[in-house]
């Protein structure tokens, strides 16, 4: 039987000679054998349960849950376990990135970045995916996924839909009102847009704005951030163009 020591197993593990005696005194993991002048070793199968605590550590499990299972799964079952963990972990980081792209192409387009725009970098799963699939049935996500101008790619539409905010945020700040002349122009620009962009679906279309305004859209979808008050606008002014033609 192969044996290595304490010392050995800690180099080969990059684990600390301290967390293996810890593991030894709490019943975790013990050495196979011990010398007489007290150097502990360890056999390849302590080596490989010590390999298991080390990865159900890295899924947040206590100590406590560990030792629990240690006897209950088998590394076939840990490693699964693990890659889901880390499949999870990249899909996090996946959307980090992805959401990073958005915020440069705001920043090359404005020039700026407002602390509001950092909100969905900083705070990624406000939404829960469940929340989102009760608003849209699984066609519909496809159809939103395929169609939806992504933020971090350069794209007509994501200009165009951009002209539209700004020209909004241009009447906020001189408080014209959404039925004026201008704001119907904003409206009738807006829903050829949201023709153009929607293929013409106009319940999808709707159920995506309604989304929008309660703040239910996913995040996956990288969608530009728009102040609540550019949607009321909206809002307002579509209403009123719709009312009058």
């Amino acid at each position: 039987m192969s044996v290595f020591s304490t010392g050995e197993v800690s180099k080969r593990l990059e684990i600390s000679v301290r967390t293996l005696r810890y593991y030894d005194q709490i019943g975790l993991v013990h050495p196979s054998v011990r010398a007489e002048n007290g150097t502990r070793y360890y056999s390849e199968e302590a080596i490989l349960t010590i390999e298991k605590i080390t990865i159900l550590k890295e899924l947040s499990l206590s100590l406590e849950d560990i030792h629990k299972l240690l006897d209950q799964v088998s590394m076939k079952e840990i490693l699964s376990l693990n890659k889901r963990f880390l499949e999870t972990k990249k899909k996090e980081i996946d959307n980090s990135i992805s959401k990073s792209n958005t915020l440069l192409h705001v920043l090359d387009l404005e020039g700026k970045i407002s602390w509001e725009h950092l909100i969905p970098l900083i705070k990624q799963y406000l939404i829960p995916n469940d929340t989102y699939e009760e608003i849209f049935t699984e066609k519909e996500e496809e159809v939103l996924q395929r169609t939806l101008p992504k933020m971090e790619e350069d794209d007509d539409q994501i200009t165009k839909w951009i002209n539209i905010i700004k020209r909004i945020e241009k009447c906020l700040e001189k408080n014209i009102d959404a039925s004026s002349d201008e704001g119907q122009i904003i409206a009738s620009d807006t829903i050829l847009l949201s023709k153009e962009t929607f293929g013409g679906d106009e319940s999808l279309a709707e159920k995506f704005f309604d989304a929008r305004k309660s703040n239910k859209q996913p995040n996956s979808l990288n969608l530009y951030p728009v102040k609540e008050e550019v949607m009321e606008f909206m809002d307002e002014a579509i209403k009123k163009y719709e009312e009058d033609n």
